[in-house]
């Protein structure tokens, strides 16, 4: 039996799509997703939200653990600054694939911008994965459900808030957080 070309592929295009979906390309898939998402982080670069539809935070009493690098902290004591807010997790690919990102803008603007990185991991995942990566960013586990403006069941999410309480930006999915549009968003947030 002899094939051509476009049948072999076909094969080996729908081999590889069952072996995705069996337990021996589950780390195959998880690499994918990982890779996938470190594309779209050089792709997607977060914009801010109109000025005039910009949702206002109805309440700030969020309690946050702090459980890497920092102590426990509520957002009520953070109005008047600038908040970049991140929930993400451990096993999270798209979350690790934006991490690099991420540390290069809190490396220049951790003086200027609260930084909450907020996760359901515990303690020890997240020491793990900060020292074998060399982050160290300020987490915390939420001790009650996050005010309706911020809450999410999507990883990652990330919010910023203006200092006047205002969700400035509102990015669902890994993106580029070194780009020089937010640089510019931060900037101009800062100096409000």
């Amino acid at each position: 039996m002899k094939f051509n070309k476009k049948t072999v592929y076909n094969i080996l295009f729908f081999g590889f799509i069952i072996f995705l979906f069996t337990p021996f390309g589950t780390g195959t898939r998880a690499k994918l997703n990982q890779g996938f998402a470190y594309v779209r982080t050089f792709i997607i670069s977060p914009k801010a939200d109109d000025t005039s539809k910009r949702l206002t935070l109805n309440s700030y009493d969020f309690p946050l653990k702090g459980i890497y690098e920092t102590n426990d902290v509520n957002l009520d004591a953070l109005k008047g600054k600038v908040v970049f807010i991140n929930y993400w997790a451990t096993w999270c690919p798209p979350c690790r694939a934006e991490m690099p990102m991420i540390k290069s803008l809190y490396d220049d603007y951790k003086d200027k911008v609260v930084f909450l990185f907020i996760t359901s991991d515990d303690k020890e995942k997240v020491t793990q994965f900060y020292t074998k990566n060399s982050y160290n960013f300020p987490t915390y586990n939420a001790l009650q459900t996050p005010p309706n403006e911020i809450n999410t069941q999507t990883l990652p999410t990330t919010f910023i808030l203006d200092k006047n309480g205002k969700v400035a930006v509102e990015e669902y999915g890994a993106s580029n957080w070194n780009s020089g549009s937010v640089r510019k968003l931060l900037d101009g947030l800062i100096n409000e």
